[in-house]
């Protein structure tokens, strides 16, 4: 009986995987180090035999499962199953990681953003339950995006849709991991923070938390930064500042042309909570006008680090590149 599906989330550290049943229920979650070396080729070798290990643990059948959904960080080609570039992971470009998944798994795989799979799983079994119209940015080394209209993931003509860490938001800025000066990311993400905070310390006078820190361990990192502004820090409090109103001005701009009915906030950052969705609340009701912000909700992803491998385990509905409704 096929009542199940395996969900995988490959980040450039560590691979998660789970398998869940058809209706939601998570029967077993682990996870594996990247091996990033010689260009990822051990990648997808990796990902079958600890599958396959862990089938034979829990006397599965791999005939009783539908498919796999695998998440990767970077530009996706949804319909080929082709990963076009992934900056955490040396793949060449157009790697056919589906096509090497289903050699290996003998099953059908559907490949997408992994922010995408992060918007899937929330609307799926996290904060957008009952949920059709749902803007979801994960805050991390970058910012991702994955937008759903009616129930669907908008992918566009090529899978570029919702790279939303990818809007141009500051003339002057730093060169982003794509190429292009002045992403969002840049300055939104937990990366752009800690730039941002380097940038308080080295040019401002004055006593911040943010000093300490890095004199006592060398560096600093964004959960220092937000747990400073949270504590009062002036300093941290600007650097929290600047990113949340670049990123408020960016949502605001999406939810002008798709007028969701949530936005969900996940990735590492998203551990600073009501505090955070309250410095990025002030620039979100700023800049979206009063019917479109009035009809949305801001809420904080649910499912933590589950949303990719949840999300992956609801595209054995998708195998043919189009997310069913649920």
């Amino acid at each position: 009986m096929k009542d199940k599906c395996i969900g995988i989330d490959i980040g450039g550290t560590s691979i998660k995987l789970a398998f869940i049943k058809l209706d939601g229920m998570t029967l077993a979650k682990w996870e594996i180090p990247t091996d990033i070396s010689y260009n990822g080729v051990k990648i997808v070798g990796d990902i079958i035999e600890t599958v396959n290990k862990k089938i034979v643990e829990l006397n599965f059948e791999m005939d009783s499962f539908n498919g796999v959904g695998v998440g990767v960080p970077g530009f996706v080609d949804s319909v080929t199953g082709c990963v076009t570039n992934s900056p955490n992971i040396p793949w060449k470009e157009n790697y056919p990681l589906k096509e090497e998944l289903e050699e290996g798994f003998r099953l059908p795989v559907a490949i997408e953003n992994d922010a995408n799979l992060a918007a899937i799983g929330e609307m799926w079994m996290g904060a957008g339950i009952g949920k059709k119209n749902i803007l979801m940015v994960t805050l991390g080394t970058g910012v991702g995006g994955g937008v759903i209209v009616d129930g669907e993931v908008v992918r566009g003509i090529n899978g570029m849709g919702g790279e939303i860490g990818h809007i141009f938001s500051k003339d002057n800025g730093i060169v982003c991991g794509c190429g292009k000066v002045g992403c969002l990311e840049t300055i939104a993400s937990a990366t752009g923070m800690v730039r941002l905070g380097n940038e308080m310390i080295e040019n401002y006078s004055g006593s911040t938390d943010l000093y300490v820190i890095k004199e006592d361990n060398g560096k600093i990192e964004a959960k220092d930064v937000l747990n400073a502004a949270e504590s009062g820090d002036f300093y941290a409090l600007h650097v929290v500042d600047e990113a949340m109103k670049h990123l408020g001005i960016a949502i605001s701009t999406i939810v002008h042309t798709n007028n969701p009915e949530m936005v969900i906030i996940g990735g590492g950052v998203s551990k600073a909570g009501e505090f955070l969705l309250e410095q990025l609340k002030k620039y979100l009701k700023q800049y979206t006008l009063p019917r479109a912000y009035h009809a949305l909700t801001l809420e904080l992803a649910s499912l933590g680090n589950d949303a990719g491998v949840v999300g992956g385990a609801y595209l054995y509905k998708g195998v043919d590149n189009k997310v069913l409704n649920v």
